[in-house]
C-alpha cells in the first residue's frame, strides 16, 4: 500500500525550516521554537500543519513583521536537506506562504513582494486570497501586471489565485457574483505560451461557468473565434464540467448544440448484478441516421444510488466520433466500483444513459451488490 502523502510532512518539515532560519538568523530559538511547532502537530492534517508551523514562527521570531519577513526570505535559499525529489517537496514553504497570508495584510507592498518570490518555490494561491478580500482593487492592479511577469510561476498564481472556486480554500463570493475582474485577467493569459498557466487559466473559466453558465459560454465563443490549437484546448477544458451537466450554451460553443440524428443500438451492460469494489464495463453501438457525416459528442450516466435513496447521474466521458454516412461505431468503457473518498456506493438498481450531444437515452440498468 502506497505510503500516505502526508507522511511526507512530517517532524522532519518544522526541523529543516527551523536549521534554515537559523542560519540567517543566529538568535532564533531553534529548541523552543520545535517545542512549540511539535506540540499537536502529528494529530493535524496537512493543510492545517502548515498553518500550524506558521503561527510557531510568529511566536518565535521578531515581533516586527517587516524584520520578520526580511528573516524568513533570506532563509528560504538555505540548505534544508530534504530529498528534492519527494512530492510534497515544495510545501516545505507552505507555512511561509502562510505566514504572509495571517500577518502581512498590513504591509501590502512587501507582502506582495513576498508573494511573488515565495509562489516561484510553493505556489501563492493560497496566501494571495486574504488580500483579493482585504484589498481588492490594490491586489487586482498587481495581478494585472504579474499577467507579463517573466515567470510562468507568477503568471499562473494570477489565474490559480482568483480561481472562485479554488480547491482547499475558501471561495471567493466576490467573484462568484461578479467574474468580471477575473476574466479581465484571463483575458491577458489565455494565449500564455506555458502549458501550465493556460490549464489554470481553463480552471478558473471552469469555476466561473458553474456559477455563470451563460458567460462562460459567450466567453468560449469568443476565444474560439480565429483560435490557436493550444487556446482551443482552453475552450474545450473549461468547458468539461458545463458540458458534462449538458448545458446546451456549452454544447452550443462547441458545435454539439443541434440533436444529433443518430440511433443508439446493441448496449451492453455487464455484469447485471455487479457488486461494490468490482467493475461495470458499458458498451453501446452509434449509429448514424444521416445520409451525409456528421460529427457527435458521446458519453454515459450511471445513476448512482445515494444514501437516501435518490439517484444522481454521473457522466462518464467517451469521445467525439466523426461518423461517415449511416456509419455504424461501438463505443464503450470499464469503470470501477470500488469505494472513492469522493464517492461512496450504495446497494440498488442503477439506471444507465447514452448520452449524445447532451441529449440521454435509457440503454438499461445493472443491480449494485454490497460485497460480502
Amino acid at each position: 500500500m502506497a505510503e500516505p502523502l502526508i507522511a511526507q510532512y512530517g517532524p522532519d518539515v518544522p526541523q529543516a525550516i527551523a536549521r534554515m532560519v537559523a542560519a540567517v538568523h543566529p538568535r532564533f530559538d531553534v529548541d523552543a521554537f520545535l517545542n512549540d511547532a511539535l506540540t499537536g502537530y502529528n494529530a493535524l492534517a496537512l493543510m492545517p500543519r502548515g498553518t500550524h508551523l506558521a503561527r510557531a514562527l510568529h511566536r518565535h521570531l521578531p515581533a516586527d513583521y517587516p524584520e520578520a519577513l526580511r528573516i524568513l526570505l533570506a532563509s528560504i535559499d538555505q540548505p534544508h536537506g530534504r530529498a528534492p525529489g519527494l512530492s510534497l517537496a515544495s510545501f516545505l514553504y507552505l507555512p511561509h506562504t502562510v505566514f504572509v497570508a495571517e500577518f502581512g495584510l498590513d504591509h501590502f507592498e512587501l507582502s506582495m513582494k513576498a508573494q511573488h518570490a515565495l509562489t516561484q518555490r510553493f505556489t501563492a494561491e493560497f496566501s494571495i486570497r486574504p488580500y483579493l478580500e482585504q484589498h481588492p482593487k490594490a491586489t487586482l492592479a498587481q495581478l494585472m501586471a504579474w499577467t507579463r511577469d517573466p515567470s510562468e510561476h507568477v503568471r499562473r498564481l494570477v489565474s490559480e489565485g482568483t480561481r472562485p472556486r479554488l480547491p482547499w480554500a475558501a471561495r471567493l463570493p466576490a467573484f462568484q457574483r461578479d467574474p468580471a475582474p477575473v476574466l479581465a485577467l484571463l483575458e491577458r493569459l489565455k494565449d500564455d505560451p506555458a502549458l501550465y498557466v493556460r490549464r489554470s487559466v481553463a480552471n478558473n473559466l471552469n469555476d466561473i461557468g458553474k456559477d455563470h453558465p451563460a458567460l462562460l459560454a459567450d466567453t468560449a465563443r469568443t476565444w474560439l473565434q480565429g483560435a490557436t490549437p493550444e487556446r482551443r484546448w482552453i475552450v474545450q477544458h473549461a468547458l468539461r464540467s458545463a458540458v458534462k451537466r449538458g448545458e446546451p450554451g456549452a454544447l452550443a460553443a462547441l458545435g454539439f448544440g443541434a440533436a444529433a440524428d443518430v440511433a443508439i443500438g446493441q448496449p451492453s451492460i455487464t455484469p447485471k448484478q455487479a457488486v461494490v469494489g468490482g467493475t461495470l464495463v458499458v458498451a453501446f453501438d452509434v449509429i448514424n441516421t444521416r445520409a451525409g457525416p456528421q460529427q457527435v459528442l458521446v458519453d454515459f450516466a450511471v445513476h448512482y444510488i445515494k444514501a437516501n435513496g435518490q439517484s444522481r447521474a454521473k457522466v462518464f466521458k467517451l469521445k467525439t466520433l466523426d461518423l461517415a454516412a449511416h456509419a455504424t461505431q461501438r463505443v464503450g468503457k470499464q469503470i470501477s466500483l470500488a469505494e472513492m473518498s469522493t464517492r461512496k456506493h450504495y446497494p440498488g438498481l442503477h439506471r444507465v444513459e447514452a448520452i449524445v450531444n447532451g441529449q440521454a437515452q435509457a440503454i438499461g440498468s445493472f443491480e449494485l451488490l454490497q460485497n460480502i
